[in-house]
């Protein structure tokens, strides 16, 4: 049997993702990012799905998305009511899942043409979490 790497015909693809990082095309990424099949964002500052704000969905809404998939990390998080209603109200789906579930359905939607966008959650840094900055300044 052979077989080959079949690569979608869209500039940024998931090819996985888990509790501590995801794979985007060759690069492995361990923050907060958004992807959609054309963008990808590498830099979301939102770390906790239980923290965030119907504001902290600007940047997914602004890719006009008819879905989007939000992956909050090892387990699954749901945000407060009011940033899903925010959705609910814009009439665009929010389906919220751990971050492998989330790469799979999000893989999956892409690859059939369908306008989906997706936030995944990774911990803060622990040089972040405690308020440090790189290098000790």
């Amino acid at each position: 049997m052979h077989l080959l790497l079949e690569r979608p015909d869209y500039p940024f693809f998931l090819r996985g993702a888990d509790g501590n990082a995801a794979l985007v095309n060759a690069q492995r990424l361990t923050r907060s990012f958004i992807i959609a099949p054309e963008t990808l964002q590498e830099h979301w500052p939102i770390v906790d799905a239980r923290l965030m704000q119907p504001s902290d969905l600007d940047a997914l809404l602004a890719l006009q998305p008819e879905l989007i998939v939000l992956g909050t990390g090892a387990s699954q998080q749901f945000p407060p009511a009011r940033v899903m209603a925010h959705c609910l109200q814009q009439g665009i789906g929010l389906e919220v899942m751990t971050n492998a579930a989330a790469a799979r359905t999000y893989s999956i939607l892409a690859g059939e043409g369908r306008r989906v966008v997706a936030g995944f959650l990774f911990p803060a840094p622990p040089e972040v979490a405690a308020g440090s900055t790189v290098g000790g300044e």
